[in-house]
């Protein structure tokens, strides 16, 4: 039964996630993110860690430690190595100075795919049919129809909007995030760029209702960490739009909140060995 009045974000899991998550031990840990050291006012750390992981997610050979030198100490790479990870270093910039309203979360998709899609499809949804394939060519999923991407992501913002109005716990804000990520995903609504898209959205729907310290998560480095189980995850649901079943989501809300309690410790480990 859906509690929250929702139509497309699927709350019948929320229960059993609560029962699952300690809110103590989630609050007690959420509540214990800071700041890396190294970041100042022009140059935040754990943005670039984001940028780099949910980069690397998607294919991207670029490295931490590189992208740090590059972003924090002016250090020169060629610019193919590091142009996409600074769109998406640029589109959570974004997020933080912004709402997640319809036409914010279309200018942080054309600042993220800056160097992925043709500018025409910068912040607008696809027309043709989406597979995704395995690298061997397989057919893994098959996303929504193009002919309903429209209504499918009406439904998905009206959720948002709905659920920003409402307080929410801090195990209601991870379980919604996290579905919302997942929700993303499935409809695939761009081109290209919908997975940096759903963390990031995560993440955004996060900040505004915990405030600013969701930006010091480390949750794109524990999903490249962990990326076989994203990916499983993801796929327990089914292979088409049509017949996903959301009742399968508990795997993948889970591990949002596990990158908090189970995730790696903070940058100290960075500075000891730089």
């Amino acid at each position: 039964m859906n509690t929250h009045q929702l139509q497309i974000v699927y709350d019948d899991l929320l229960q059993q996630f609560k029962d699952k998550v300690d809110a103590n031990l989630l609050a007690a840990k959420f509540s214990a993110l800071e700041d890396a050291e190294l970041s100042n006012e022009n140059f935040s750390f754990y943005t670039s860690v984001a940028s780099v992981y949910s980069s690397k997610i998607e294919g991207e050979s670029i490295e931490l430690d590189s992208y740090v030198k590059h972003k924090r100490f002016g250090i020169e790479f060629q610019p193919d190595y590091t142009k996409k990870i600074d769109d998406l270093y640029l589109a959570y910039q974004f997020a933080k100075d912004n709402k997640s309203t319809r036409k914010n979360i279309s200018t942080a998709h054309a600042i993220l795919a800056k160097h992925i899609v043709s500018k025409n499809w910068q912040g607008r949804f696809r027309n043709q049919n989406m597979y995704v394939t395995t690298d061997d060519g397989r057919i893994e999923y098959v996303a929504a129809s193009p002919f309903i991407v429209n209504t499918e992501m009406e439904k998905l913002y009206n959720d948002i909007e709905a659920l920003l109005d409402q307080q929410l716990d801090i195990q209601e804000a991870f379980y919604f995030a996290a579905m919302i990520h997942l929700v993303f995903v499935k409809i695939h609504p761009w081109n290209d760029g919908n997975g940096r898209s759903g963390r990031l959205l995560e993440k955004w729907f996060l900040a505004q209702h915990l405030g600013p310290k969701a930006w010091f998560l480390q949750s794109e480095k524990y999903y490249y960490m962990h990326h076989q189980e994203y990916y499983r995850n993801i796929r327990l649901l089914g292979l088409e739009y049509d017949e996903l079943d959301y009742s399968k989501a508990l795997p993948f809300i889970e591990m949002l909140s596990k990158a908090v309690i189970d995730g790696d410790a903070p940058d100290y480990l960075y500075r000891q060995s730089h």
